[in-house]
């Protein structure tokens, strides 16, 4: 790898609300493609920050997710979250094979009775709340539960086992190195009991989404052992990890403006536009990602990467590109276009998608639906806010109605 010693070095530790990181506005304004130096991991990496050049990087074949197996690469956790078997490292062809086979699970038939299902645990969770009376914690009663509840649905894991995958995901996010040996324990720990129940279903399979993997076929192409085993790890902490975190923002971003909660309680029909620019707008998460490798000397906005070297790219900052979203620090619950990126781009774009939308839908349209006169129950500005984890997000959502 290359090195700068003008390479910047990047903590991303800023977890005040919402904001947007000043490391990172400033690096997309004055350095659009920048070296820096991460947490962990050996030597430097660059960062991409600009929407085309990020579009460019995950779907160009001269930069590969793979080619990051094995090495020490600069990132924000302790321990690599990351395992060579999974999706999220593979290039295409070899990702576009695992993408055929997994996308059978997410068919809109699916995804339509997934929907189903969704409303049913959500209008139980707000029956609790409800009965509960306010004030209430919504990451208690709604964010937390829901996404669990659902992907462990969809995967059929047995609740008693719940609570305990959830908290080995959670261990695996955290970014102190004080955690590096309960992540090291906790990824191993998901892995010995994925194994476990993907080799049961392989053998006994139902209607869950672990069994349409296990006997999912691509002409002759199956998923094999390990695949399955860590695609459904994947499927476990993206599946919800993620959605909990987004549906507590979305729903903070939605009650501490006035404006949008007055659009979404008069127009409820545009709350699927809305959310989309919401998931543009919201920073979810601190930093960057999963990098890939340049496989050859490679030229982005005047900037030649050499081959060998490490490459990260911003989601959050191609997000809020003002040479592809005109006003990109505003809210404009009229956007249309382009794509935002929070799903990710290109061969790595979230497969869940469409089901994390679907979830975060049912729930927000129902919360305004039943509750229309909910608010916040304190001051935005007396809100806890998670900064141990790579995820941003309120510890706790007090509201009245």
């Amino acid at each position: 790898m290359s090195t700068d010693s003008s390479a910047r070095n990047c903590p991303f530790d800023f977890a005040e609300t919402l904001e947007f990181d000043p490391t990172l506005r400033q690096l997309m304004n004055e350095a659009p493609v920048s070296r820096i130096r991460l947490p962990y991991g050996e030597g430097e990496a660059w960062l991409v920050t600009g929407y085309d050049d990020v579009r460019t990087v995950t779907t160009d074949r001269r930069f590969s997710r793979h080619a990051i197996v094995g090495r020490d690469f600069p990132r924000m956790t302790p321990e690599p979250i990351v395992q060579a078997e999974a999706i999220n490292v593979m290039d295409p062809p070899a990702s576009a094979r695992l993408r055929s086979l997994v996308s059978k699970g997410f068919t809109p038939d699916h995804i339509e009775r997934m929907r189903e299902r969704t409303q049913h645990v959500v209008n139980e969770l707000l029956d609790r709340m409800r009965d509960q009376g306010p004030p209430a914690d919504l990451m208690e009663h709604l964010a937390h539960p829901l996404p669990l509840i659902t992907i462990c649905e969809v995967l059929e894991i047995p609740e008693a086992d719940s609570a305990q995958l959830r908290a080995n995901a959670r261990t695996m996010m955290d970014v102190s190195l004080a955690n590096k040996p309960n992540a090291v324990r906790a990824k191993a720990d998901l892995r010995a009991y994925f194994a476990e129940l993907t080799a049961e279903r392989r053998r006994n399979p139902g209607d869950d989404l672990i069994s349409v993997l296990a006997t999912a076929r691509d002409g002759d192409e199956v998923l094999d052992e390990k695949e399955l085993t860590v695609m459904a790890m994947v499927l476990l902490i993206t599946g919800q990890d993620t959605t909990t975190y987004e549906l507590g923002n979305l729903s903070y971003t939605i009650l501490s403006r006035p404006d949008v909660l007055t659009a979404l309680r008069e127009r409820p029909e545009t709350l699927s536009r809305t959310l989309q620019e919401l998931l543009r707008f919201i920073p979810f998460r601190k930093g960057v990602g999963i990098p890939r490798v340049a496989l050859e000397d490679v030229e982005l906005s005047g900037v030649t990467i050499p081959a060998g070297d490490i490459v990260h790219v911003s989601y959050l900052t191609a997000n809020r590109d003002g040479r592809r979203f005109d006003r990109p620090d505003e809210l404009d619950l009229e956007r249309t276009s382009p794509s935002h990126m929070t799903f990710g781009w290109g061969a790595h774009h979230c497969l869940g998608a469409p089901l994390a939308v679907t979830e975060l839908e049912v729930a927000l349209g129902t919360l305004l639906e039943r509750f229309p006169r909910i608010a916040l129950a304190k001051p935005a500005a007396e809100l806890a806010w998670n900064t141990t984890s790579i995820w941003r997000y309120p510890l706790a959502l007090p509201v009245t109605w």
